[in-house]
């Protein structure tokens, strides 16, 4: 099931990227853009398509290398055709000129997405050969131009982006979410690195606490609890938040995934389809934003949004791909959950795998499951890929232990323990392939 699982997911990046420049669509929609979030996930999961035999090396050598000349060429500035500024990039670019689309912001955390999946190449590609060569030192030397000092635009945290009309957005990575690796990789550059005291002022906002009687750091959509953890191993390893509560992140995943499934065994909000293998909110797509009367109870349900529990919103939305994120944490819960998801058939015209989302409450003409999301998403498929790959044999994982980058941006973070007590600084490339200072 899981060979299948994976396999689906990654013919996503096979099919759905410009092949000329390595951009990745968003989604599945005509017309529509590529997101960088994508672009990061499809470099990661490049490495295991070539360890899984879905993808020859020497494909997936081309097809990182065009992505990273492109975004290493690309125009960095605050003109309307620029792909980025600062060493961050835009949320959404055109699939075939690169510019930005939408007048979309300067993302912080998508841009770190994107850079972890570069890293995990350069991590990957070690190879003696001129391309692979090309691949390490051009991702490092992206690496280092990013400007992640700036991103803070004067305070402790880092903000959510920037536009050049506009300026720093008004929101900053504040509470626990997916911006652990963007902290972890903003800390351990070294060029424009945090400040000291960013990972500090961020872990500050965190909110500890016990839903039915499972105590855990607290973010109520599954991604959240994910995204980071595609790339970095937390076992074993504790910051000074984790160290004083006695667990760490992939244990407060484990907890986060726990408390979905116990969320819909109670289903508070009474929906037919919840229960111990049909559960799985996060951030996702929906039905649109409409209120039906259903069997006397008004509901209202929504488009894409960030769904959680306990406290929703919740419309009866449930996202496969989030459940199967999860595989690594709570295996015993995501395989007979994953098992029972294959009855609702809930594929498509495109070979993706399960579409994104879907919701029998919300009735469809004709469906007999209810909407279901038309569309796969980029940035869905990749976790797949890459969280069955970490269940199975940690690929991902290994390669960002022996990053110099993710080593030093945890230890300025604070994480000691377990495999990073015993990370080597062999960890620093060689003086070839060093971004310059």
């Amino acid at each position: 099931m899981l060979d299948g699982i994976q396999s689906d997911a990654f013919s996503y990046f096979l099919h759905e990227t410009n092949r000329a420049n390595g951009l990745v669509i968003d989604k599945t929609c005509p017309g529509w853009p590529a997101s960088i979030a994508a672009v990061g996930v499809g470099l990661t999961a490049y490495p295991i398509g070539v360890e899984r035999s879905l993808i020859s090396r020497s494909e997936a050598v081309e097809r990182t290398l065009a992505t990273l000349r492109f975004f290493a060429s690309s125009k960095q500035g605050t003109g309307r055709d620029a792909t980025g500024y600062k060493g961050f990039y835009y949320h959404f670019l055109d699939l075939e000129s690169g510019a930005r689309v939408w007048d979309c912001e300067l993302s912080t955390v998508d841009s770190a997405l994107l850079v972890a999946g570069m890293l995990t190449a350069a991590a990957y590609f070690d190879g003696t050969s001129p391309d692979e060569r090309e691949i390490r030192e051009t991702a490092h030397r992206l690496y280092a131009r990013v400007d992640w000092r700036w991103a803070q635009d004067g305070g402790s945290t880092v903000t959510h982006g920037w536009k050049p009309e506009s300026g720093f957005l008004p929101y900053r990575w504040q509470g626990y979410d997916e911006a652990l690796v963007l902290y972890v990789l903003g800390l351990g550059s070294p060029t424009h690195a945090l400040s000291a005291d960013s990972y500090r002022a961020w872990a500050s906002t965190y909110e500890w606490r016990t839903v039915y009687g499972i105590s855990f750091l607290h973010a109520a959509p599954l991604f959240t609890h994910q995204l980071s953890h595609v790339w970095i191993d937390f076992r074993g390893i504790r910051d000074a938040f984790m160290r004083e509560h006695g667990i760490d992140y992939f244990i407060n995943s484990r907890r986060a995934t726990l408390v979905q499934q116990q969320y819909a065994i109670r289903n508070p909000r009474g929906f037919a389809h919840y229960g111990e293998t049909c559960w799985g909110l996060t951030a996702s797509d929906g039905p649109g934003d409409v209120t039906r009367v259903l069997d006397g109870v008004e509901r209202r349900f929504f488009d894409y949004l960030a769904r959680g529990a306990p406290e929703g919103p919740d419309d009866g939305t449930i996202a496969p791909w989030a459940v199967i994120a999860s595989l690594p944490f709570a295996p015993a819960i995501v395989l007979p959950t994953v098992s029972d998801f294959m009855r609702w058939k809930l594929g498509g015209v495109h070979r993706y795998g399960f579409k994104a989302t879907f919701n029998p409450t919300f009735e469809v003409a004709g469906l007999r499951n209810g909407w279901v999301s038309p569309w796969h998403f980029g940035i869905n498929e990749g976790p797949i890929v890459a969280m069955i790959d970490n269940f199975r044999s940690g690929l991902v994982w290994r390669l960002l232990r022996g990053c110099p980058y993710v080593v030093a941006g945890l230890r300025a973070a604070g994480f000691t323990g377990g495999w990073l007590a015993d990370a080597a600084s062999r960890a620093s490339p060689s003086a070839a392939e060093s971004p310059s200072r």
